[in-house]
């Protein structure tokens, strides 16, 4: 009981500082960079390709150590305690829908006159190879493509902007999302220093500014975990390739434009609907727990699995690679390389008993 009393919180703050102290005694990585020299608007593929990548093979940031953290029970998350579970999610849900954190369904037609579906979907699939090159958080990520439309919804951009604003966009979320976020200068160099370092301050500053300084909102991912919570139910212990398709699949989403006019909420619950049904095609993809939880039934879901279904078997955005190769490694059981029936029945979307 003494021990309690005298426990210390560990905050965010203090966890930064740590990690901060410990970097000056690391080693320099061998990593390459990944610049996206430029976003053309090529019309003959299925979103778009990068025209052109630059490899820089100069190493800058220090490796940081692994820092051993401990493993959370599901009864030690507070999102997952069952007294405040349904509260969490109402309150996550009434977050998401308002107004004022979300992009508009159809910027592109309304509001851009520079940039297309296919320079945006360019841009996301790079800026994944910079999340994964920097270690970022994948929370990260999913804050960086939010950042972005919601920013494209209010605000004209000419299309050599458009990576400006992701980097800008990745460097704000990365100060919220993490530890030991990367400085500007990073951000500059990944880049191949096409920005400048006050280029990049003045739109971290408009950014922010269009998003009245509300940084934190639900994401895709944010509802994810409690999904693939219910859906691990039915296995006796836990189905990694189920927890892995199912960040695959989220991933692929971010790329398609289609898929911005769906809350988060019901994309990460498309994800589990189609993760399921590439798992036990002959199974029903959905159940009642799943339904209570989302609420959300199967026909509600049904637009947004065909996309995202499309999205698997290539037939959208596949000369947007960052994200298949990714998810190849065995390290995520090489769930990109898993394949789907080509069709979903009719039936899979009509509520089930079970």
């Amino acid at each position: 009981m003494a021990d309690q009393e005298n426990f210390v919180r560990v905050t965010r703050l203090a966890k930064k500082r740590a990690a901060e102290a410990m970097v000056q005694h690391l080693q320099q990585p061998n990593k390459k960079r990944v610049v996206l020299s430029e976003i053309q608007d090529l019309s003959n593929v299925g979103i778009n390709q990068i025209e052109n990548k630059v490899f820089v093979y100069e190493p800058l940031r220090p490796k940081c150590k692994q820092i051993t953290r401990r493993k959370v029970k599901s009864s030690d998350d507070p999102q997952m305690c069952s007294a405040y579970v349904s509260d969490i999610y109402d309150y996550l849900h009434q977050m998401e829908i308002e107004k004022q954190r979300r992009p508009l369904p159809d910027y592109l037609e309304k509001v851009q006159k520079d940039v297309s579906a296919n320079m945006r979907g360019v841009l996301v699939d790079w800026l994944v190879e910079v999340t994964d090159e920097y270690k970022l958080l994948s929370d990260t990520l999913y804050l960086t493509v939010s950042y972005i439309d919601r920013f494209l919804s209010v605000n004209v951009i000419p299309r050599k902007k458009l990576q400006l604003l992701g980097v800008s966009a990745m460097l704000i979320a990365a100060k919220y999302e993490e530890i030991s976020p990367p400085d500007v200068g990073e951000f500059c160099y990944i880049t191949d220093n096409t920005y400048s370092k006050k280029e990049m301050v003045k739109m971290e500053a408009d950014v922010l500014k269009c998003l009245k300084f509300e940084m934190g909102n639900p994401t895709i991912k944010t509802f994810l975990r409690q999904f693939t919570k219910i859906a691990q139910e039915d296995y006796k212990k836990n189905n990694l390739q189920l927890e892995f398709l199912g960040y695959y699949l989220a991933d692929l989403s971010l790329l398609d434009y289609n898929c911005v006019k769906f809350l988060p909420s019901l994309v990460a619950a498309a994800v589990i609907f189609l993760s399921r049904f590439t798992l036990q095609p002959k199974s029903h993809p959905w159940c009642l727990s799943l339904q209570h939880c989302s609420e959300y039934r199967p026909v509600d879901l049904k637009e947004c699995v065909l996309i995202i279904h499309d999205l698997q078997l290539s037939r959208r955005g596949s000369a947007l690679t960052a994200v298949r190769d990714k998810y190849k490694l065995h390290k995520f059981k090489c769930v990109s390389t898993l394949s789907s029936p080509l069709e979903i029945t009719d039936s899979f979307f009509e509520d089930t008993r079970q």
